[in-house]
């Protein structure tokens, strides 16, 4: 009787052992598939500005691109004297087989998708070590990804030197704010920070100008002399700027709009005060 328990006790003890072995590799095997699908710190990006942009961007590194046969041609016949395909991982799919990529964004992928790694993180404190006359765009409580990109798009065409940011209201990997950008995510610096109020305490005592745009101040901005560094200040979509943000600014100015017409929305605040500037500079 003890040795049929002690083979019974046997027969348990190697049915476990093989059950949690056979367990293990499933779950290792698994974790190699998933990896080979999609890379941890990778994600995707949609639209053909935004993905030739990023092929075109030496420094951004692109895992794999999905096209159709149409927008493959179309990458040939733009950058006809460089291959930007070359040595990429390249899948062909069609129209409807792209859609799945973007469906839920509400946003059309132009048979362009690809997915991306993400840029080493910029230093502020370090870039204003080495740059002068800089001017910066400040995003305060800023979230709609559509409007981060249509800042970002803006900024980069007028050549404003950065972005600035709250790390937690940054969408980081939207498909929707890359879009918007129109690939010019690839040529802009953004700097996420944990903290506006405290940024913008420490630029201040590195001589940056804090201008804050609100709609009921006095000052035109139009009428500031744009020299040395400035930090341009824009509040949410619908609130504007925190009070407790207001008291780091320097200036409270305004872009002069019809009287009739409460406001103008941020991304289209930024293009004209960002335009302006870089007339100015120019012009200087």
């Amino acid at each position: 009787m003890f040795n049929k328990a002690l083979n019974n006790m046997r027969f348990i003890y190697f049915y476990c052992t093989n059950a949690i072995r056979e367990i293990y590799e499933n779950s290792l095997k698994n974790s190699v598939n998933s990896s080979i699908i999609m890379n941890k710190s990778s994600f995707f990006i949609v639209g053909k500005h935004a993905v030739i942009e990023a092929l075109k961007n030496p420094e951004r590194k692109v895992l794999k691109i999905f096209l159709t046969e149409e927008s493959k041609k179309n990458i040939h016949r733009v950058n006809s004297r460089k291959n930007l395909l070359k040595d990429l991982k390249i899948y062909y799919k069609t129209r409807k087989e792209l859609d799945k990529y973007c469906s839920k964004d509400g946003i059309t992928h132009q048979g362009y998708v690809a997915e991306i790694e993400h840029f080493e993180k910029k230093n502020l404190k370090e870039f204003i070590k080495i740059n002068k006359d800089l001017t910066f765009a400040c995003l305060d409580e800023v979230t709609d990804p559509r409007n981060i990109g249509s800042v970002i798009r803006s900024a980069a065409s007028f050549d404003i030197d950065g972005i600035i940011i709250k790390e937690r209201h940054f969408p980081s990997e939207s498909k929707m704010m890359y879009k918007s950008a129109s690939g010019c995510m690839e040529h802009i610096n953004i700097f996420e920070v944990s903290n506006i109020n405290t940024t913008l305490k420490f630029l201040r005592e590195k001589n940056f100008w804090i201008y804050g745009f609100e709609a009921n101040s006095e000052k035109k901005f139009n009428e500031i002399k744009w020299e040395g560094n400035n930090i341009l200040l824009f509040g949410s979509e619908g609130f504007g700027m925190r009070e407790h943000t207001k008291k780091y600014t320097d200036f409270s100015v305004k872009i002069d709009i019809n009287k009739n017409i409460e406001s103008l929305n941020i991304s289209n605040s930024a293009a004209i005060v960002f335009h302006h500037i870089n007339q100015y500079k120019n012009k200087t």
